[in-house]
């Protein structure tokens, strides 16, 4: 199968693009090396060290195995970029992770805002367009979020929801109350995508995934030079990561607030499983599929005495504390989200509890020389300053 990935020099791009080789698929990733500028301008890095371009990338992955990933170094914004791709390559599939991908950046400011809503937005039209006029028959899988949904006081289901209003019923997409510019682009991206496929017929799956953990796939262990990016950074890191990052250099655990915000979380070899689920089952044409991809559900305080027990078993004093939340953000919430479309399609989870913590610690502590502790703590706040 062609398969087109968007994003494929990211912590999520790059090991799918390396999955879908190595089962033998025709791979062509699309980047414009948008995170590593965000770091350069932040000051920040990957924990772990990754190749300078994605040249480099698929240079070691072709000596290592022997495979080939074509390459596109463009923006998604650029209309002529993604006509090009569409034209030569002609995807079967497209997994779309090509966007900018954290709250606390789409929040630092007007023109940080700004730029996360055009790009996310324009990037993703532009490839539904592309998608319409050149690869009708093409099959796109979104990585949307669980943050579209908000923390609702009511449950939430895969992606839409039976209404019953005035003895009338119909099933709508489910409500969405993002919390962030970010989460809000996504929200645009899934209202464009679901009307492309009703009014064009085109086929998609929209993603939407929890909190990603994890560092290495089996494909990034085949050598160093594979490996994918590691922030632990407080803009593009995650919870668990950024977490099990602290305990190891002897950091306090930030826990914003009270820590009772409690969202769906998975391992990164499921984030790879998943998306291999939904490009080898498709939508039907005209069919826009949501699934909620994340295999647990914890909160951060749970999290963070997961890590703290974590690092006891292996001689770690490890301190949880709370510290101020810079988010606008329910601190204590219902949350109970329906997620059995992928295991219904086979997904075989790994779960937390089966996943060594202690061999995330090991890695990080390979790598700590490269820790920079000024960017641990929250900069950017969601409220305005006056406030």
């Amino acid at each position: 199968m062609r398969i087109l990935i968007l994003g494929g020099d990211g912590y999520l791009g790059w090991p799918t693009a390396m999955r879908f080789s190595s089962r033998g698929h025709d791979v062509h990733v699309v980047d414009n090396y948008l995170r590593r500028r965000a770091h350069e301008e932040a000051g920040t890095d990957s924990l772990t060290p990754i190749a300078e371009d994605l040249g480099a990338r698929v240079r070691a992955w072709r000596e290592v195995t022997g495979r080939e990933i074509g390459v596109t170094e463009g923006d998604l914004t650029d209309w002529e970029v993604v006509r090009g791709v569409f034209a030569s390559f002609r995807p079967e599939a497209i997994v779309h992770y090509g966007e900018m991908p954290s709250a606390p950046y789409s929040m630092r400011d007007r023109d940080h805002a700004v730029f996360t809503q055009t790009n996310n937005v324009v990037g993703t039209l532009n490839v539904l367009w592309a998608m319409r006029d050149l690869a009708p028959d093409a099959h796109l899988v979104k990585l949307g979020t669980m943050g579209e949904y908000g923390t609702p006081n009511i449950d939430i289901e895969e992606g839409y929801l039976e209404i019953h209003h005035n003895g009338r019923t119909d099933v709508l997409p489910f409500p969405k109350v993002p919390g962030s510019m970010y989460h809000l682009s996504k929200v645009h991206d899934s209202h464009n995508i679901h009307f492309a496929c009703r009014v064009w017929g085109l086929r998609a799956t929209d993603l939407n995934q929890g909190v990603v953990y994890g560092i290495h796939t089996d494909e990034t262990q085949l050598d160093e030079r594979l490996l994918t990016r590691f922030d632990y950074d407080d803009v593009f890191g995650t919870a668990l990561n950024r977490f099990c990052l602290q305990a190891v250099i002897g950091h306090p655990l930030t826990v914003y607030g009270k820590g009772g915000q409690t969202r769906g979380y998975l391992n990164i070899v499921d984030t790879l499983q998943c998306v291999e689920l939904a490009v080898n089952h498709p939508a039907e044409p005209g069919e826009f599929r949501v699934f909620n991809q994340f295999t647990e559900q914890f909160s951060v305080l749970e999290l963070a005495e997961l890590v703290q027990k974590a690092g006891a078993q292996v001689g770690l004093e490890v301190e949880v504390r709370s510290v101020e939340n810079p988010r606008v953000e329910l601190e204590e919430h219902y949350y109970n989200a329906r997620h059995t479309k992928l295991l219904d399609l086979g997904l075989r989870p790994h779960l937390l509890s089966e996943t060594l913590i202690g061999s995330m610690f090991e890695t990080i502590e390979r790598y700590r020389d490269r820790v920079d502790v000024a960017h641990i703590l929250p900069r950017d706040r969601w409220r305005p300053p006056d406030r």
